[in-house]
């Protein structure tokens, strides 16, 4: 019996899921600040939702989801991203007739795909997104980029580079695709059989290709920004300006073409430039997608969104050796001797609790030189004292565990006394 975790998944353990608490209230604040609010969507979803949304053509819909049959025979599949599910429930909530416009929401969650396990890249992972919709405005391009940046810096990152490319309208994209056939139809039989399926189905993915990225073709592989009709180079064109008034340093990369088929104008990944970080150095990536809610069942409302893993932003933080400022101490220790005093400290942790005060006690039997090593070892900022002489006089010692000094505090005091101590602190 295989008792372990699967392959690919992890569990999060006390000392380390403190990390993870503290990164998602930083991007639960940030939200709040753009004004982004939280969504949570089922974490399986009618198959056929991802074959429309994120596109039959992809490595994720052909090779990377876990789909099942339900007992009333229904495909359904783990979700392997957050854009397809948001924008469903944005369709069948209609959220499109909300007065205030665009709809801005925000999401965590585990998502799953059949890939090959590595350092930062799990068959589940926890993916943060983001998605704006309702808006075909640059500005909220530009806002987007800006909100992805801002989550990595205010946690400390400095090692980042930000790439962003157009992909342009579908009057562009035709065509730059004819451009693609005619480009890489001459070197068919030098391709990875993936490629050669897709120089039929989407072209503009070949250029995504990890297995033929060192083909000589790929060099010469014509731009899509050559391809640009004059509406979506202006629409480029002030995305950029706004990224420069931002004073958000980016670069421009041709061959950035993402990986699902429901981009289209702006497109970009954040990248990692951390010494040691890995040879996969994307951390987060997205782009604009007019068209998606239309796809599945909507009125026209553009949108545009990213999303990143928790895993990779992790490994970055510890690439660039950045402790997060988590507190992991306990308010307060209780160390209680004796029957009478074991009884009324669980009276009085009850109290501290409800007052919202940190605190814990024994529930070993310890004796008093072994509790105060359980104080100190969890890092208590303070320890209260209750034996049979305290009790007797309706006191409790409270020992402040940075100074070492002691004060005897009445227990009809106790709780008001230490919540001046704590507050003091902050």
């Amino acid at each position: 019996m295989n008792m372990k975790a699967p392959r690919g998944t992890q569990d999060l353990l006390p000392g380390t899921i403190e990390n993870w608490q503290y990164i998602e209230k930083s991007l639960t604040d940030l939200c709040r600040r753009y004004n982004y609010k939280e969504v949570r969507t089922p974490i399986f979803e009618h198959t056929e939702l991802f074959q429309r949304g994120v596109g039959d053509s992809t490595d994720i819909v052909q090779k990377e989801m876990y789909t099942f049959e339900d007992r009333g025979g229904r495909s359904l599949t783990l979700r392997p991203e957050g854009t397809a599910s948001v924008v469903r429930a944005f369709v069948e909530n209609k959220l499109f007739g909300l007065p205030n416009q665009p709809t801005k929401l925000f999401y965590f969650g585990p998502m799953f795909r059949y890939e090959r396990p590595q350092q930062g890249r799990m068959r589940q992972f926890v993916q943060f997104g983001i998605e704006a919709l309702g808006s075909a405005d640059p500005a909220v391009d530009a806002e987007v980029l800006a909100l992805a940046m801002n989550a990595y810096q205010e946690l400390g990152l400095r090692s980042l580079k930000l790439v962003i490319n157009s992909l342009g309208d579908a009057e562009s994209r035709t065509s730059h695709r004819e451009a693609l056939v005619q480009h890489f139809s001459p070197y068919k039989e030098d391709l990875c059989a993936d490629c050669q399926l897709r120089l039929e189905q989407n072209p503009l993915r070949i250029l995504d290709c990890k297995k033929d990225r060192d083909h000589p073709a790929m060099e010469s592989a014509p731009s899509i920004l050559d391809h640009l009709n004059e509406s979506s180079k202006q629409y480029f064109e002030e995305v950029k300006s706004h990224l420069d008034n931002m004073g958000i340093d980016y670069q421009v990369d041709k061959n950035l073409v993402r990986g699902l088929d429901y981009y289209n104008h702006t497109a970009f990944e954040i990248m990692s430039e951390a010494e040691g970080f890995g040879a996969i150095t994307t951390l987060s990536g997205g782009g604009r997608y007019n068209g998606l809610v239309e796809e599945l069942g909507g009125p026209e409302s553009p949108g545009i969104g990213f999303a990143m893993s928790l895993e990779r932003l992790l490994m970055a933080l510890q690439a660039e050796n950045i402790q997060l400022p988590v507190d992991e101490g306990l308010d307060c220790y209780f160390v209680s001797l004796g029957d009478k005093a074991n009884k009324e400290a669980v009276r009085l942790t009850y109290q501290l609790r409800k007052a919202g005060i940190q605190v814990d006690k024994d529930y070993q039997g310890k004796k008093f030189k072994a509790q105060f090593k359980t104080a100190d070892r969890i890092r208590a900022k303070y320890v209260v004292v209750l034996g049979e002489e305290e009790l007797e006089n309706n006191i409790a010692k409270v020992r402040d565990m940075a100074t070492g000094n002691q004060v005897d505090v009445s227990l009809l005091q106790l709780v008001a006394h230490l919540q001046k101590e704590l507050e003091g602190e902050k």
